[in-house]
């Protein structure tokens, strides 16, 4: 356990973290859900504090899992068990996460699904093809290409998005977040959106998950879409100035995560890719588009860190080292490998 000065050394390291749980607003659900983990990875140790336990208990415990439930729920507990840790080790209560080194190892086993389906490239274009709306077409196409989550996608405000283009620079203020500065092209999204706070002038109904921004590279093609899509947005009451806003009820109001899934849905069920009842291994949804872009890409690059980078899940070290070369370490690897969706 840390000896840092002013660390806490909580005896029980899991009823604190759980009071923590609590502190931060999650649901009684959750918090039983991470207790149910927690508690049998305790038992798994067999005496062993979990603020000793090395990556190989980690391991060993992951290992017992499977063939008792299904992988999905194998990372899950993975999950919950990384989170605990990558917490504790924040606060100081531990030296380290030894979950670190677990997660980057499952993720050729246990992270991909094979039940889920299964939607080819050339499928999608297919897909894509039969959006002709240009709000929808863009809202789509920008899930696909940058594999944010659809609350990170309605919170993206006009300032978020850079671009070289003097028909749009003429048209609107965009670009100017500090992040962006000398990476044209692109797309930042913030970790600081959360619900109830305001952000940019506008009080936010959707969180960012991310635990730091990420800037993503904008190409040919999300360009193409995001110009159709703001050549005919309708002016916005928000000071915020939201990339996306409503073009039938809520005219100009900031489009929500439900007005999104309404969108895909509607597209999905038309090419037999969603049913009522349906399970997230069937139907195609806003957050499938994130495990397509995850899957697709990771495949083509080789690269799981830059990936990471992008969906803004990788630990501090990692998402610095990206951020400092993000020219070529970034949009060089994303823009050689890509998919191409448009005609």
């Amino acid at each position: 356990m840390s000896s840092a000065r002013g660390a806490p050394e909580p005896d029980d390291p899991v009823g604190y973290f759980l009071e923590d749980l609590t502190y931060h607003g999650k649901t009684d659900r959750t918090r039983a859900a991470y207790e149910r983990v927690l508690r049998r990875f305790e038992a798994f140790l067999d005496g062993t504090e979990p603020a000793s336990a090395t990556h190989r208990d980690c391991m060993a415990f992951v290992h017992s899992l499977r063939g008792d439930v299904a992988d999905s729920t194998v990372a899950t507990y993975a999950a919950y068990l990384h989170r605990f840790y990558g917490y504790m080790t924040e606060v100081g209560a531990f030296d380290g996460n030894p979950m670190t080194l677990v997660m980057e190892e499952m993720d050729e086993t246990v992270d991909k699904d094979p039940a889920r389906r299964d939607v080819s490239i050339p499928a999608m274009r297919s897909f894509l093809a039969g959006i002709r709306h240009p709000l929808h077409r863009a809202l789509v196409v920008t899930l696909l290409k940058t594999g944010m989550r659809v609350g990170e996608l309605c919170n993206l405000d006009l300032r978020d998005f850079s671009v070289t283009d003097p028909d749009l620079e003429a048209a609107y203020a965009l670009g100017d977040r500090p992040a962006l500065s000398g990476r044209p092209d692109s797309i930042f999204v913030t970790a600081d959106a959360t619900v109830g706070e305001e952000l940019n002038g506008e009080v936010r109904t959707a969180a960012n998950k991310r635990k730091r921004g990420t800037v993503i590279p904008v190409d040919d093609e999300l360009h193409r879409a995001l110009k159709a899509w703001l050549a005919v947005r309708p002016d916005s009451p928000s000071p915020a100035e939201p990339l996306f806003v409503g073009t039938a009820e809520g005219w100009g109001e900031r489009l929500r995560p439900q007005a999104v899934r309404h969108v895909v849905e509607r597209y999905a069920r038309e090419e037999g890719w969603y049913r009522t009842g349906g399970g997230a291994d069937e139907n195609v949804t806003p957050h499938y588009f994130r495990h397509f872009f995850t899957t697709h890409l990771r495949d083509r690059t080789g690269d799981r860190g830059v990936v990471k980078y992008l969906r803004g899940d990788v630990a501090d070290d990692v998402i610095d080292t990206y951020t400092h070369n993000w020219g070529d370490q970034v949009r060089e690897v994303y823009e050689a490998n890509v998919y191409r969706l448009l005609p």
